[in-house]
Parts: structure tokens; C-alpha cells; sequence
């Protein structure tokens, strides 16, 4: 059983990457959201997928994935890009 947990998460997670290298422009030019709002909403969903694939508390792995994402830059983790 904790075979499958691992293989899901890891196809979550190559999924969720190559989705990412799809994405065009820059921060900003396709939506009026800034980008910590945007890094927010990208990592609440991404929160909420891998719970719900390793059977976790679905709202809580959103919250943890968009205060993560939301404070990535100012952590130094991720570049900014505007």
C-alpha cells in the first residue's frame, strides 16, 4: 500500500512539472493577479492534490501549498520574475 502512495505522488508531482514548463509570458501578462497571489493559488492546488493522493486532510494541504507558495520568494526558493 505505501508502494502506491509513493508511485501516485511521484506521477503527481512529474505531472504538475510539465505542466509548469507549458506556462508562457510572465508573471502577470495573461491575468490582473499579482504574482504571490498567483504562486498561492498554484501551490493551494497543488497542496490539495498531493493530500488528496496520499490521503490526507484536503484543506489542510491547500492551506500549507498556498502559504508555501505565496512566501516561496520571500524564503529565497523561488526567483522572482517581475
Amino acid at each position: 500500500m505505501q508502494i502506491s502512495k509513493v508511485i501516485r505522488f511521484t506521477g503527481l508531482s512529474l505531472a504538475l512539472a510539465g505542466l509548469s514548463a507549458c506556462a508562457q509570458g510572465g508573471y502577470g501578462t495573461a491575468t490582473g493577479l499579482s504574482p504571490d497571489a498567483q504562486r498561492a493559488a498554484g501551490g493551494a492546488v497543488a497542496g490539495a492534490v498531493i493530500a488528496k493522493a496520499l490521503d490526507e486532510d484536503i484543506a489542510a494541504g491547500a492551506a500549507l501549498g498556498g502559504a508555501a507558495g505565496a512566501l516561496c520568494d520571500d524564503a529565497g526558493v523561488c526567483r522572482r520574475a517581475y
